[in-house]
């Protein structure tokens, strides 16, 4: 059996987020909310000492990463409002002496300093495109004007040019890597892949005579080198798995990367021979810091952040040529017991087509156990071997829990990737229900005690297995998900009305009944169990207004809202698109905790109107 630990407890330890070395490598920035509160924090690599810097200047959700000036002095950072993602730069001293540099009516993104010169995207001019603030003259200045978002854009070691990632393509599953003058003029297309293939730069080499790419044209995910001179790519790796670059060594004799395998993530050196070297850690998922040189610490050491489902993230210390690994940053459990958590054990299944679908299985040990299908978001991400409170929660409470990585998840390659390109709603959502049978059908399931749970694509997800699979599930609790496709097309970021519904469903005037047919909202009349509705007011990505329509169409079908009714449903007034707030997290595994005591433990069908 499980242990358990109380909500609270489980919600208040402490986890840093985006960590980055400073130039020098003598320090590394971290958020980190052990006073209770996202805070930007500075540790002393050599002594191991922390310092907090800012006091309530930085976002209570540290969704969106930090990044180091050049001189080492200060911090560049993201600040919206209440979760609304529309950020602002803002620059912090080591002193936590807070200022504005870029506003505007967008989202703004850094992606790079240069000698007084930030390099950002921002959807103010309604795409995400490339921007350039110049400190000096206090002006900005447009780029790019793409169709298409702009994303990931670097300055090259000198300063004179620039590499970025744009598609220009007819296939919208396409990505290429442009390279062009500091201000934008110039572009030319490198041409990495094949037209419908993902290509991404990841860093410069010093001398600014190669980038570090990836690209998945052979379905897996390639790590390469190109080379300006000879202007070709040296690919690296066998295909046999996912592999992603994240940095030069600044020794110029390789490179980091990550390797995806069976939901676990392996992070790698790879020599400039083809070598590759795994470090030596623990079953789960390693992660480098997101900006490549974030990652170098000098000496030969790298940052590493480690987790596994039963052990919170640590940030180690990596020596490349000693192999040897060290903790900067230690998890805290507080009154937790951490053999208290459970392990998640891969699993696969077939689903109706005869696909081979993973996930991960995690035992409550309760007999027999009531179990939840958590479906993830994105959708092209992938429910790896990593920690997850939510998941741990409701293990406490004597749950098992299934995690699908259904068709259209990343990890497998391109081709199982793209099988969800228009047929959102379809296949995938067949994978999830096969994985809810799969699971109900063991004989230590209780066959009715089944939720589905998910957030974001996860909340889609939930919203149309309890509408479209209403005999498989005793409840279901969907977080800030889609429900109506042609209102998630107007009042979602530009970018993500192109580089998500377009890509996935086609234009929603052409493709009309396709949007419709796949919109939760169309069946709401089949609503047989429980449903708990959660949406944030500040959402930018999936409008509070899916919620809404949700619920009123299913008070026009009759259905009844409620603690005692036939849905319950809760708008959270201070987030967007979930926080990492710890007071936030409370209150969101509350609402869940609550749901489940009332509807699991003494269980209400709902009468379909």
């Amino acid at each position: 059996m499980t242990g358990e630990f109380s909500l609270e407890a489980l919600a208040r330890l402490p986890e840093f987020n985006h960590p980055a070395a400073s130039p020098d490598g003598e320090r590394v920035a971290v958020y980190y909310d052990d006073t209770g509160r996202n805070e930007l924090h500075v540790i002393d690599v050599a002594s191991g000492e922390m310092r907090r810097v800012s006091d309530g200047e930085v976002p209570r959700n540290a969704r969106h990463p930090f990044m180091w000036a050049p001189d080492g002095e200060r911090v560049y950072f993201h600040l919206d409002d209440s979760g609304d993602e529309q950020n602002d730069i803002w620059e912090m001293d080591l002193d936590g002496n807070a200022a504005p540099v870029v506003e505007d009516s967008g989202q703004c993104m850094l992606t790079d300093v240069h000698d007084g010169k930030l390099l950002y995207v921002s959807s103010v001019g309604g795409q995400m495109n490339l921007y350039r603030y110049d400190r000096e003259t206090e002006t900005n200045e447009q780029l790019t004007e793409y169709e298409l978002g702009v994303y990931f854009a670097s300055y090259g070691p000198d300063g004179d040019r620039m590499v970025y990632m744009t598609n220009e393509s007819d296939d919208m599953t396409n990505m290429d890597v442009y390279v062009a003058d500091a201000d934008g003029s110039n572009p030319r297309n490198l041409e990495l892949g094949i037209d419908g293939s993902e290509s991404h730069f990841e860093d410069w080499s010093a001398d600014g005579t190669e980038l570090l790419v990836s690209d998945n044209a052979d379905d897996k995910t390639r790590c390469g080198i190109y080379d300006f001179e000879t202007e070709s790519v040296e690919w690296f790796g066998d295909g046999e798995h996912v592999e992603e670059a994240v940095a030069f060594l600044p020794d110029g004799n390789g490179f980091l990367a990550l390797r995806t395998r069976r939901a676990a993530v392996v992070p790698l050196v790879y020599d400039v021979d083809g070598t590759a070297t795994e470090l030596d850690l623990p079953t789960g998922v390693a992660s480098f810091p997101e900006y490549g040189d974030a990652a170098l610490l000098g000496d030969g050491r790298v940052l590493v952040e480690q987790t596994t489902p039963t052990q919170r993230p640590a940030l180690l210390v990596h020596d490349i040529e000693s192999g040897e690994t060290e903790t900067l940053l230690e998890p805290v459990y507080d009154d937790v017991d951490p053999e208290s958590f459970t392990d998640a054990e891969y699993v696969t299944f077939e689903s109706h087509d005869g696909t081979e679908i993973g996930g991960l299985l995690y035992d409550s040990g309760e007999r027999p156990s009531k179990a939840v299908v958590k479906v993830h978001g994105g959708p092209p991400v992938q429910d790896q071997r990593n920690f997850k409170r939510r998941t741990q929660f409701f293990l406490s409470r004597g749950y098992s829990v299934l995690e699908i990585n259904y068709r259209g998840s990343a990890g497998r390659g391109r081709e199982f990737k793209e099988r969800l390109i228009g047929d959102w709603g379809g296949g995938e959502q067949d994978d999830v229900a096969e994985g809810a049978r799969w699971l109900r059908d063991k004989d230590w399931i209780d066959e009715d005690a089944l939720l589905v749970y998910g957030g974001s694509y996860g909340g889609y997800s939930a919203y149309w297995q309890m509408v479209r699979y209403p005999e498989l599930y005793t409840a279901g609790i969907a977080w800030v998900g889609v429900t109506d496709l042609h209102d998630m097309y107007e009042n979602t970021m530009p970018h993500f009305q192109t580089g998500l519904m377009e890509k996935y469903l086609g234009d929603p005037e052409e493709n009309h009944d396709l949007y419709r047919e796949r919109s939760p909202v169309e069946y709401t009349e089949n609503l047989g169990s429980p449903l708990l509705m959660v949406h944030g007011v500040n959402d930018r990505r999936v409008p509070v207004s899916q919620a809404r329509h949700f619920r009123n169409a299913l008070e026009e079908d009759g259905f009844e809202e409620g603690e005692n009714g036939d849905f319950e449903y809760e708008e959270l007034g201070e987030e967007g698109h979930g926080s990492t707030d710890i007071e936030q997290k409370i209150r969101s595994m509350e609402l869940v905790a609550e749901f489940l005591d009332r509807r699991v433990a003494t269980r209400k069908d709902v009468s379909a109107r």
